[in-house]
């Protein structure tokens, strides 16, 4: 595989990443530094790992994980769009918590956005890629996209506060749903 395909690859892989990075920033009335690499570090950490996981089971799982993965992601990504979209229609519109990420949030964030570079890493097992290079390679490219999207995302949702978190909320269930369409052959 040459290197400008694995930089395709690695934006590709990136883009569900920068899309909820950037609901999360939507959220935001604080942008807090802590929070925002916390945001970049496990999304990038997620994306090189499921990749090096994909292609070190290949073997094994390799039908089992390509028919179920657009289903997990779309549970997982639904399941948070629509805690997104709940807290912003029942919030009061005085407060300013800042939105604060809960490791528990980032984690499942982290693997739902992740669960196609599953797969990728299993096409890598059956072509030649030289895999450290490759896993790193993503794993920057979500973490630099994931940065950019939050402060993208809060400087777009100063404005725009409540709408925003509600889009926030649809972008992520929207983006579960692409994935499921785009597995199933729909589009």
């Amino acid at each position: 595989m040459s290197a400008w395909t694995l930089v395709l690859v690695a934006l590709g892989v990136s883009a569900d990443a920068f899309a909820v990075a950037l609901g999360k920033g939507l959220g935001m009335t604080r942008l807090r530094l802590k929070d925002s690499v916390a945001l970049a570090l496990v999304f990038g950490l997620f994306q090189a790992v499921m990749p090096l996981l994909g292609w070190a089971l290949a073997r094994s799982f390799r039908n089992a994980i390509t028919e179920v993965d657009h289903w997990v992601a779309l549970g997982l990504l639904a399941l948070i769009g629509l805690k997104m979209i709940k807290e912003a229609v029942g919030a009061d519109p005085d407060r300013d918590d800042g939105h604060r990420l809960k490791k528990r949030e980032l984690f499942v964030l982290g693997l739902a956005t992740s669960i196609d570079a599953l797969a990728v890493g299993i096409s890598f097992a059956f072509l030649d890629v030289s895999i450290v290079p490759a896993v790193l390679l993503i794993g920057v490219t979500t973490a630099l996209l994931s940065l950019a999207g939050v402060v993208i995302g809060h400087r777009a949702g100063l404005r725009w506060r409540r709408p925003a978190e509600i889009a926030g909320g649809v972008i992520l269930i929207g983006i579960g749903v692409n994935i499921l369409v785009e597995h199933l052959g729909l589009l």
